[in-house]
């Protein structure tokens, strides 16, 4: 398989067959807390993206800096505290610019910090897909990321939809509030499933 071949294939792959939230069930806190309202799916995913992108072209280098002094056991704090930074500057820039939309995501916007799917993005392509070394290497990390913040805005905008659609219909008193969302998110994360081989068949 050619390069950009490759490259394709990892970014089909972290947006349907592999989805952060929706297969891998990272970042399930604001899926569940920011997804009532499609501006605000909107919203969060775009300051996701930008921080996943942001954050794995910043911590490429820097983790192969630390294994070259042999601190590569730091990593986890490193990659939290760039993700920090990170987040603040966002938050900053939608506090200044787009003031609406920072407080209809609220205490969802600093949650970004602990969200395990941007965390897991830039350990996985070190630790599982070792993604490091190398500028093939670091496209096909930057590839991984663009897909699973593509991947975590689909799920976020199908879901907000699913929600709206919940709003209309006549549920049973039991199940209103969290239950039904619980169920609705597990049938959106079902569909997903007939994405599966999708990958490999396409560029057999």
């Amino acid at each position: 398989m050619s390069y950009s071949k490759e490259l394709i294939s990892i970014l089909i792959t972290y947006i349907l067959t592999q989805n952060f939230i929706l297969a891998k069930f990272l970042g399930i806190c604001p899926f569940l807390g920011v997804s009532k309202k499609l501006n605000t799916a909107m919203g969060m995913s775009a300051a996701v993206i930008f921080v996943i992108l942001i954050s794995t072209a910043i911590t490429y280098p820097i983790y192969n800096l630390l294994v070259h002094f042999g601190l590569e056991y730091l990593e986890t704090i490193v990659f939290i505290l760039v993700i920090a930074a990170l987040v603040q500057l966002v938050e900053t820039a939608m506090k200044k610019y787009m003031p609406p939309l920072y407080n209809a995501l609220g205490i969802y916007l600093p949650l970004i910090t602990t969200n395990c799917a941007v965390l897991g993005v830039v350990l996985l392509n070190i630790d599982t897909n070792g993604y490091s070394g190398t500028m093939e290497n670091f496209g096909r990390a930057m590839m991984c990321s663009l897909g699973a913040g593509l991947g975590f805005m689909l799920a976020m905008v199908m879901f907000a939809g699913v929600r709206s659609r919940l709003e209309s219909c006549d549920i049973p008193k039991f199940l209103r509030g969290l239950p039904i969302t619980l169920i609705a998110a597990s049938l959106t994360s079902l569909s997903f499933l007939g994405f599966a081989g999708l990958v490999e068949n396409m560029f057999a």
